[in-house]
């Protein structure tokens, strides 16, 4: 059963433009993207970072950094790193830039105030990795955005727009997508063209790379969505499914997840809107070299944004109309939390925390949180706290209860 609770103290931080994209760049750093565009409104452009913190109640979020973009507003972007380097490209118009992300620590002393007067006595207010031997010197990362290339990426007449970014996992290939329906591949992080995906016929709304990077998924205003060989480029199948009473639906967004226990199995979660907004939307999942639509999980509003965790365990949805969250239990699409209103206007983005838990991530505090976006310029988080269980020893007395009740039973019937 899941719970619902209204959007309460879950506000990260308010930007002073709208949200259009949100990317994780470390295990507890959040870098999110918007603006106004190149109208003269006043509303700037550009990303800001964030590092998120949890006080053992509630999370928490400091600015880190901010880089602004001139006139082009951020619609979508993506981030890679390795032990190495660390990248980000971010849809810009109809180009795509590529930055180089380069981390440096910044050194302050920190000083503990004590009503009007600064005590001479220091304390640790953030986790011990960010703190030198020397207590009154705190270092805390910050992030350098250094734009390197910049690409075309959309060739629609006088109003081309790139609308997806996506470089798959191990980071070899950039996919791109625009209102010219093409869906292009790119070596990364060189930025040379390999190859075009053609196959739709109106603009791209989302791509994916399985978490193998054997299959790429494209979906379109078209109403389609094909799965591609990403190693060879070559079609492979278009998803159909029987809509109700043969209404239309076109898919909005897809992400890739994974089957437990299975090596080099994928499952897919898609949304599907109908064009009558009076109509159910769904939450669809999919074996997709199968082309079987297993599950469903049936809305009652528009759908606008997805998100799976990086182990393959949740799916998170946002809402057009009401912008709500919802977290699902992967698997079974079974709902565990539905935050109505978390945002107050239709959901942009969803990201979830990592769930991998290292000396610098702050995921164990939760079963799982997701960090949400909107037009709303908010940055928010919902988690879902770990269920409770019972503990061994207790289901082993009451087995054992059970088997002598049991037995007692038995003997007095002279069974």
């Amino acid at each position: 059963m899941a719970s619902k609770r209204k959007n309460k103290k879950n506000i990260l931080a308010k930007v002073n433009f709208p949200l259009y994209t949100v990317q994780m760049l470390t295990s507890r750093h959040v870098i999110v993207g918007g603006g106004g565009g190149t109208s003269k409104t006043g509303v700037e452009n550009g990303f800001e970072i964030y590092e998120i913190f949890h006080d053992g109640h509630k999370f928490s979020a400091k600015e880190v950094t901010r880089h602004e973009t001139g006139g082009n507003v951020v619609m979508n972007c993506c981030a890679f790193s390795d032990r190495k380097n660390s990248f980000l490209v971010a849809g810009q118009e109809n180009y795509s830039q590529l930055y180089k992300v380069n981390t440096k620590l910044i050194e302050h002393e920190q000083v503990e105030t004590v009503g009007d007067t600064a005590s001479v006595r220091h304390r640790n207010t953030k986790p011990k990795e960010h703190v030198d031997n020397n207590k009154n010197i705190k270092k805390e990362l910050a992030f350098d955005l250094n734009p390197l290339d910049c690409i075309q990426t959309d060739f629609k007449g006088s109003e081309p727009l790139c609308r997806v970014v996506r470089i798959n996992h191990s980071g070899k290939i950039l996919a791109t997508g625009g209102t010219d329906g093409d869906v292009r591949l790119w070596k990364f992080p060189t930025m040379q063209p390999m190859s075009i995906l053609k196959g739709h016929t109106k603009e791209i709304d989302d791509i994916d790379f399985s978490k193998f990077d054997n299959l790429i998924i494209t979906l379109a205003k078209d109403g389609l969505a094909i799965l591609w060989d990403a190693q060879t480029g070559k079609q492979k199948s278009k998803l159909t499914w029987k809509t109700p009473e043969g209404s239309k639906y076109l898919y909005k967004r897809c992400r890739f997840g994974v089957i437990e226990d299975q090596k080099n199995k994928c499952m897919l979660y898609m949304i599907a809107n109908a064009t009558n907004s009076k109509q159910a939307s769904f939450l669809q999942q999919w074996i997709p070299e199968e082309n079987t639509l297993k599950k469903f999980s049936e809305f009652n509003e528009t759908l606008s944004a997805l998100a799976v965790r990086d182990d393959g365990r949740f799916v998170a949805v946002g809402t057009m109309f009401s912008g709500s969250v919802s977290i699902h239990i992967a698997f079974s699409l079974q709902k565990l939390l539905v935050v109505v209103g978390a945002h107050s206007m239709f959901v942009t983005g969803l990201e979830f925390l990592s769930h991998e838990n290292t000396n610098h991530s702050i995921s164990s505090v939760a079963e799982t949180a997701v960090l949400s976006i909107s037009v709303d310029n908010q940055l928010c988080i919902h988690s879902v706290p770990y269920r409770r269980s019972i503990p061994l020893w207790i289901g082993i007395m009451v087995l054992v209860l059970v088997l002598f009740i049991t037995f007692m039973l038995c003997a007095y019937m002279g069974l």
